[in-house]
């Protein structure tokens, strides 16, 4: 499974149709031939796009019929062998050339406008065009949930888990029950817990989804390492009806402006979340430019639990989540801070975004330092070069740089084969607009990058990379 999370509309010619069919999921099937990787035909290859049918479950309901998977980023795979997509930066599509639209709170909180993001889809679909009846920006900010070997599965929109920018949909299990951990990958916004109401495996005997059945929270973290776990639960605090909450499917599609109420803490962008081998978690802090985050979460106590403050680069932090009756708290610690040079003796790196561990415990670290920042103008950001993929030791907090991506390129998600021996990277818009190289446009789309072919004047294009150790006869294997 690979999702597209995003779609560039000069770097696809122009075209709102393409760009709208080059969102979503592709499910591919490879196989290993002869030392290579290929695609081969499979029933199970298929594309869910921004028009491919779904449904909701869970509290949250919609009227009619309703289509489309959006601005996927990252992923989870459930104990059942189900794929969770996150849908990220949906509101990027969404805008309106009717000068009498006006924006709701739930708009603003939400992040849409008249003028969007640069994606004028509203001018061909109504379904984006927000002054028009038919606009549906509430079918968008969920984790999305379809079996990837049933080709026939219809993608469901699992509305208990909360509707925000989800950043990821990491799952484990704690006492049989399911876990879904996910971040609102915004600078500013919070860090999610989900957990099921009882036991997956007696859930799904008796005909229900452990996704539909339980309890999302939200964090509360404190500078003095400590944090808790707030229920987004109607009917508890301040979620009442008296104070303007309807039920628990009005928490959950507002959960932005719930968290708010419950004072959760502001973070400095959270991305992915991974969980380590030995139980602790790991939370990617991308950056921030302080304008609303805790990103530093050391400073001095607020309202909110600290002061906001720049963190240019971004960190990790991490933390064992507590059992018993103190389930819903925590202790937690930095695990490293991008930027500084003793974090990696290769040099500096810049905005961790995706985390993932690999079968031998290493923690794998993708970074995501935007176009308009890339290779400049912060020293920081300079002295990081492209994009990369790291290498950490969870256990000494040495990162390596494993390898660096193309210009204009973010590395997303990376996985390997179960044995280990192959690994799988995602490079993500290569050529796309940088401080430093400029930008592509429709006559010359490769002005920054022609990566992967590399032959002059040549498309840029998003593509999955096999990572395989390099053997020498006689030779132990290296890579």
């Amino acid at each position: 499974m690979i999702n597209h999370e995003t779609s560039d509309r000069v770097l696809l010619g122009g075209d709102d149709g393409k760009a709208a069919a080059a969102q979503g999921i592709s499910v591919v099937e490879v196989r290993e031939a002869d030392g290579r990787w290929q695609a081969v035909d499979s029933t199970r290859n298929r594309r869910i796009t921004g028009d491919t049918p779904v449904r909701f479950s869970g509290p949250v309901t919609v009227d009619g019929t309703s289509r489309g998977v959006l601005a996927c980023g990252g992923h989870g795979v459930t104990p059942w062998g189900t794929y969770l997509a996150a849908e990220e930066n949906f509101n990027a599509f969404f805008g309106t050339d009717d000068p009498g639209w006006r924006r709701t709170e739930a708009d603003a909180r939400y992040g849409l406008s008249a003028s969007g993001f640069g994606h004028p889809w509203h001018r061909s679909d109504p379904r984006f065009d927000l002054a028009s009846p038919e606009a549906r920006p509430d079918d968008f900010g969920w984790v999305v949930e379809f079996d990837p070997d049933d080709p026939s599965s219809v993608p469901v929109k699992r509305t208990a888990l909360g509707r925000f920018m989800h950043g990821g949909a990491t799952v484990t299990e704690s006492a049989g029950r399911v876990v879904v951990h996910t971040t609102d990958a915004e600078d500013g916004e919070y860090l999610y817990k989900y957990v099921g109401d009882g036991g997956w495996r007696e859930l799904r005997a008796a005909g229900r989804s452990p996704l539909d059945h339980g309890t999302l929270y939200v964090a509360r973290i404190r500078p003095d390492r400590s944090g808790e776990w707030l229920p987004l639960r109607h009917g508890e605090g301040p979620l009442t009806r008296a104070a303007g909450w309807r039920d628990q499917a009005d928490v959950l599609l507002r959960a932005r402006l719930a968290a708010d109420a419950l004072g959760a803490t502001p973070l400095g962008r959270p991305e992915r979340v991974a969980v380590g081998p030995a139980g602790a978690v790991y939370l990617a802090l991308a950056n921030s430019n302080g304008g609303s985050s805790c990103a530093h979460m050391g400073a001095a106590p607020s309202s909110k639990g600290c002061a906001p403050r720049p963190d240019t680069c971004g960190r990790i932090i991490r933390w064992h989540q507590a059992h018993g009756e103190g389930r819903h708290s925590f202790r937690w610690e930095e695990f490293l801070a991008a930027g500084e040079p003793q974090a990696s003796p290769d040099g500096a790196f810049a905005a961790p975004k995706g985390l993932w561990f690999g079968p031998d415990g290493t923690l794998w670290i993708s970074t995501g330092v935007s176009g308009e920042e890339l290779n400049g103008p912060l020293p920081a950001h300079r002295d990081a070069g492209n994009n990369a993929l790291l290498a950490a030791d969870p256990a000494t907090g040495t990162v390596r740089r494993f390898l660096t991506a193309p210009r204009g390129a973010e590395v997303t998600g990376v996985t390997s084969t179960p044995d280990g021996t192959t690994l799988f990277v995602n490079i993500q818009h290569p050529g796309e607009r940088t401080a430093r190289w400029g930008a592509p446009d429709a006559d010359d789309p490769g002005a920054v990058s022609t990566w992967p072919s590399g032959r002059p004047g040549a498309r840029p294009r998003s593509a999955t990379v096999a990572v395989r150790p390099i053997r020498h006869p006689g030779r132990k294997a290296s890579s």
